[in-house]
């Protein structure tokens, strides 16, 4: 199960809205080994694609010195579908290299960049293997 906050679960939201019609994409960092997310980390989509994401390589590599250097970890890795449901894709699947974290999706195919609904939905990907897991929000913890 992935517990978050509201705050940080509208921060993502927001970001897919305001990046739409481009697929928008960041983390959420926590302390390490606490498995609670809790710096919203929003990142550029470096393809600039309403079908696709890739973290800039430069953005990247400052974001895993910066996770060392704060004795952070990944806890949510998140993207946004932009003309699709909130459910990982053969190439999201292929890119998930965190065995440790929980994959946010949120679709904007139906609001777009405006206020409406979304499907926000979390999941484990292991080994190839897709688990949806329930998003329990809280407001703080």
């Amino acid at each position: 199960m992935l517990t978050i906050t509201q705050a940080l679960r509208d921060q993502i939201v927001a970001h897919a809205r305001a990046d739409h019609p481009d697929e928008a994409c960041g983390v959420i960092a926590g302390p390490a080994g606490s498995g609670r997310p809790e710096r919203f980390v929003p990142m550029l989509n470096a393809a600039r694609s309403p079908t696709f994401y890739e973290f800039d390589s430069g953005d990247l590599l400052k974001l895993y010195r910066e996770l060392d250097d704060r004795d952070e970890e990944l806890v949510v890795i998140y993207h946004s579908h932009t003309a699709t449901p909130a459910y990982p894709s053969r190439t999201d699947v292929s890119y998930a290299g965190e065995p440790g974290a929980h994959y946010v999706l949120v679709s904007t195919a139906e609001c777009g960049n405006e206020e409406g609904p979304v499907e926000f939905r979390s999941f484990r990907i292991v080994d190839g293997e897709i688990t949806e897991e329930e998003v329990r929000l809280v407001e703080a913890y």
